[in-house]
């Protein structure tokens, strides 16, 4: 189904000028959030403040509840038409905060590391914005999905996005956006890539059963801690000799635990870590071929017990949502500097919604003027708020130009149509 739509032609200054105005509520919210961040699944308050902002905006309709307790769904809609999304994620991560700012976390050892309050703050302002500029210009939906749990699983071994998935909160979509902070680049400069972007991440726990023994008679039992090592290296060749180097793949190991004593030989050692790729053919492949590296420990006499549990999909980005993304920023920012190339080995849930419909997300520049390093999911993580206003601008011209009759190819369940 090709996207079309009623909208006239809008100056593209006005854009840029009316996301600018926000700023300052921009701030103000990013920063309110921030204060105030909470864990995957339990983000109440959160949800409390998001749905306050949603009701203030005129004809906007705002859900709560889907899929899950704290996910929040604003919608706004002009007539039939098509169904564009934008997502943000809204959920903290497990981290004391080490900045020493006005508005630093005071929820102890928790924090906002990975840029969603941003991300929530930048999606509450494209609504405000869009609310503004529709004026009977469109014909059409626009959904506004702040999710839960992106940076956590729950018992199921699922983050939020599936369960929004499930409860069909796209089903109605004809393409969904998104955006991230980009640490590593300076405001003024956006990271974008078609197709894989991030990996597919799941993650496994290990046990190497042996008898165990005395320290000082080593002879009399097996060990599995020497049985580890022959493991371990050839866990560490799987990615090197396995699969092949025009493939992305890593297999990390997060944590080793063993042991009671400086003289016990233990019966037991425990491993756990994640396991990164692109393609669903490598993923399968380093599942395999981790059974068989574990299963050395079978010749030294050893046992061991291996679970994996299967993590969200690969980010797949859309490249004629990417198309669409990259017009609005030249449009919108001609200065602005555009790298081409995946985002790295890191999960994102937002590969459940790629998944499931035509769907892109874009990296946005937003390190600090200080010099420091400041990398996601780290104490020490910050942004340059100068950012949250570009944000806004690209994805309110992006929703504009997808649901204008200059829209997009569509590809719905496997058919692609031209547009007009």
């Amino acid at each position: 189904m090709a996207i079309k739509g009623a909208w006239s032609m809008i100056n593209n200054s006005s854009v840029v000028e009316q996301a600018n105005s926000l700023f300052n509520h921009l701030i103000e919210w990013r920063r309110q959030l921030h204060q105030y961040p909470e864990l995957s699944f339990k983000e109440y308050q959160t949800a409390e403040f998001i749905t306050k902002k949603l009701n203030e905006i005129p004809g906007m309709n705002v859900e709560i509840g889907l899929g899950l307790k704290t996910s929040v769904i604003g919608t706004i809609s002009n007539g039939d038409g098509p169904t564009v999304a934008v997502r943000a994620d809204i959920d903290a991560l497990p981290i004391k905060e080490e900045n020493s700012v006005c508005f630093s976390s005071k929820n102890d050892g928790v924090m906002h590391a990975c840029g969603h309050d941003a991300h929530t703050a930048i999606v509450l302002g494209v609504a405000k914005l869009i609310s503004k500029r529709l004026q009977n210009r469109m014909k059409g939906t626009i959904k506004f999905i702040f999710q839960p749990a992106e940076e956590s699983t729950d018992e199921h071994g699922l983050s939020g996005s599936p369960y929004l998935v499930k409860a069909g909160v796209y089903d109605d979509v004809d393409a969904a956006i998104a955006l991230h902070m980009c640490p590593w680049l300076p405001v003024g400069e956006v990271q974008i890539n078609d197709g894989y972007s991030m990996a597919n991440v799941d993650v496994f726990n290990a046990k190497i059963v042996g008898t165990g023994g005395h320290g000082a008679y080593p002879e009399l039992g097996t060990d599995p801690i020497w049985m580890l090592g022959p493991v371990m290296q050839a866990m560490h060749s799987i990615v090197s000799r396995r699969v092949s180097s025009l493939d992305s793949a890593v297999i990390s190991i997060g944590k080793v635990q063993a042991g009671t004593a400086s003289n016990i030989i233990p019966t037991e050692v425990f491993i756990e870590g994640t396991i990164r790729s692109y393609k669903e053919e490598v993923r399968d492949l380093l599942v395999s071929e981790l059974q068989k590296a574990f299963s050395i420990v079978e010749n030294f006499g050893g046992s061991y017990i291996l679970n994996i549990t299967r993590g969200e999909p690969a980010l797949n980005n859309d490249p004629v949502i990417n198309d669409w993304i990259k017009k609005s920023i030249k449009t919108l920012y001609p200065q602005f500097k555009i790298h081409e190339k995946p985002f790295g080995m890191g999960g994102e849930d937002f590969g459940y919604v790629t998944q499931k419909l035509p769907s892109a997300m874009f990296f946005l520049g937003c390190a600090t003027e200080d010099g420091v390093n400041r990398e996601l999911h780290t104490p020490i993580f910050d942004l340059n708020e100068k950012c949250l206003p570009i944000g806004v601008a690209i994805l309110t011209k992006t929703i504009e130009n997808l649901l204008t009759d200059k829209g997009s190819i569509i590809k719905t369940q496997g058919m692609e149509v031209a547009n007009s």
